[in-house]
């Protein structure tokens, strides 16, 4: 009789693998299980076995899914394997099924960015305790490979900045309106018709999908345990394609960013619009890409770019991860765990540092660009550049504004200038302050819009 070694032993080992939710990228990941089960399994060292997909209705048919696979009992399913894949989404029962898994010793794969952000402790700290894998490669960016990158490949680096486009949705509408000139609401339009856009657009619009990436990356990036209750969030709900246009015009693109950097004060995370100049790398993703920009103190700065959404790219992070989950079983290791040593303090949306385009409406006198300077001067904020446009003659028809705001009422026939300043970088608190005090400034008859710049 042969002999048979511990290798071989492990390698015809079936690993049981569980799908919880059969969506786009469910369906996606179940077909690549099924379709590529010799590749995977020559990849991982054994073969993965599907046991199941839990779905909320197993009576409807679903092309390219046997249906003996499906079931509504994802309790059960989950005590059956050895690597359990979320892609349900939301917090619960998410949450409880993950859980549930861990405390079984079971490898989790999760794509579930919201419960994350949200309860990322609670899992990770399970994860741990139970020795097994919690990976989520696909939670941030679809198929781009950022989350390990930055947390292996950069572990001997010290990251200072992360600035991603992550939301392939705002990153189509707005490169829509720039190359097209169209409006946000139709074009909002259009990618749901698309299948870029869901039928309620807030999670994009609004900022709340990047806020959850945004505090990921942050927490991976600087050790710290950031959640999504800790990113300021503006989303894009407010630019017009008059916005779009004063971009292109003074140099730069209009991009939904979301932030994370690392200060001498402690972490700070933000989404919001921000004006990045035409020579910046994040300026040229075009459509419904994603990209995110490092820096990094070694390595300086790296870009990584590719598709941030969509069944097949995102099944390609899920399908990277369950691969890594059963090799590390396999071995009866275990990947990385959280790195959250450094437990830095997560600063308030006003520590921030950045830099203004403030575009207004004034009275068109001789004295009134020394009053608004004036302003500026007195709340600690320098100006960079001051572009004024063709002047108006009231009474006028104002703008659609990116944050409307009260203002004064011109004389008859008053002369009104349009005036384009762009700030040195100081403090948000100290540039909201500003723009409050512009807003009661006499001569000032309209604040017609405020973006950061960032990406300088």
């Amino acid at each position: 009789m042969t002999a048979t070694s511990d290798t071989d032993r492990r390698e015809q080992r079936a690993l049981r693998v569980a799908l919880l939710g059969c969506g786009v990228v469910g369906t996606e990941v179940a077909r690549g299980l099924l379709e590529n089960s010799a590749e995977l399994a020559a990849r991982a060292g054994a073969p993965l076995e599907v046991v199941g997909i839990a779905v909320r209705d197993a009576s409807r048919e679903r092309p390219g899914i046997p249906a003996d696979l499906l079931t509504e009992d994802a309790e059960a399913l989950v005590d059956a394997a050895d690597v359990v894949v979320e892609l349900m989404g939301g917090i619960e029962p998410a949450r409880t099924l993950i859980l549930r898994a861990l405390e079984r010793g079971a490898s989790v794969v999760t794509a579930n960015k919201q419960l994350l952000a949200e309860q990322g402790p609670v899992l990770f700290e399970a994860a741990d305790a139970a020795r097994a894998d919690l990976s989520f490669e696909a939670a941030v960016a679809g198929a781009i490979p950022i989350v390990r990158p930055v947390r292996e490949s950069l572990a001997g680096d010290q990251v200072e900045r992360v600035l991603g486009i992550v939301n392939g949705t705002t990153n189509y509408v707005l490169d829509e309106m720039t190359t097209q000139g169209m409006d946000l609401e139709d074009v909002v339009k259009r990618a749901q018709e698309l299948g870029y856009a869901e039928a309620d657009p807030t999670a994009d619009v609004d900022g709340y999908d990047a806020a959850a990436k945004a505090a990921i990356l942050a927490s991976l990036a600087f050790h710290t345990r950031v959640s999504i209750h800790q990113v300021a969030r503006e989303g894009i709900r407010h630019i017009t394609s008059d916005d779009v246009d004063w971009a292109r015009r003074t140099g730069y693109v209009l991009k939904l960013l979301a932030i994370a950097e690392r200060t001498d004060e402690g972490v700070a995370a933000r989404v919001h619009p921000a004006l990045v100049p035409t020579d910046h790398p994040l300026a040229a993703v075009r459509g419904a890409f994603n990209a995110v920009f490092v820096e990094a103190e070694g390595a300086g700065p790296l870009m990584f770019y590719g598709q941030g959404a969509g069944g097949r790219p995102t099944a390609s992070a899920v399908l990277g991860d369950v691969v890594s989950a059963a090799r590390d079983r396999l071995i009866g290791g275990k990947g990385p765990h959280e790195s959250a040593y450094a437990s830095l303090p997560v600063l308030s949306a006003d520590a921030a540092v950045t830099r203004y385009q403030v575009r207004l409406e004034v009275a068109d006198r001789t004295g009134v660009l020394a009053q608004v300077a004036g302003v500026l001067a007195d709340h600690g904020v320098s100006i960079d550049t001051v572009r004024q446009s063709e002047a108006l003659t009231a009474p006028f028809e104002a703008e659609p504004a990116s944050e409307p705001a009260p203002c004064a009422v011109p004389d008859e026939g008053e002369p009104v200038a349009r005036l384009v300043i762009t700030t040195h970088a100081a403090r948000e608190a100290s540039l909201a302050a500003t723009v409050s005090a512009l807003r009661d400034l006499e001569p000032v008859r309209q604040i017609t819009s405020v973006l950061r710049v960032e990406g300088v």
